[in-house]
């Protein structure tokens, strides 16, 4: 992925360690990111995290978004709500690559309780130096909004 991506960045309280990581990291690559917070462990609703990043994703053609929340469902059921995002829950550095591969996914959904520090930088390489095959995928890509 280039590096001219705009990365959208959000957690709840339980991801907030994981983001601060991944954030250092990204930024040490020369990503740019907007942080949608939280930024402490006091306990919050991770919805009022996961609209903002999916609006800015579809307000902005050259970002991508990254949300975290302990299991990493409710990021992800919050962010697939909005029509025209693509959320995918990933563990392993091969569903990233996947998720981007087949999917087309435009944020990717991470567990910080289930996922070690470096899993998840591992993930996140994985996602966003892939890209979208389009072909056979395009198609399925494009039943899924209703």
């Amino acid at each position: 992925m280039h590096k001219s991506i705009n990365i959208q960045i959000g957690s709840d309280h339980a991801g907030v360690e994981l983001k601060a990581s991944i954030k250092s990291y990204l930024e040490a690559q020369g990503y740019s990111m907007q942080d949608f917070g939280t930024h402490n462990t006091d306990s919050m609703d991770y919805p009022d995290v996961a609209h903002p990043v999916a609006n800015a994703v579809l307000s902005d053609a050259n970002s991508l978004g990254i949300l975290i929340c302990g299991s990493g469902n409710g990021v992800c059921l919050t962010a697939n709500k909005h029509q025209g995002i693509r959320a995918a829950l990933c563990w392993l550095p091969e569903l990233g690559a996947l998720a981007r591969q087949h999917n087309n996914a435009n944020i990717l959904c991470l567990p910080a309780r289930f996922i070690s520090e470096q899993t998840a930088k591992e993930i996140v390489d994985a996602y966003l130096n892939a890209e979208f095959e389009g072909g056979r995928h395009q198609n399925r890509v494009g039943k899924v909004d209703c």
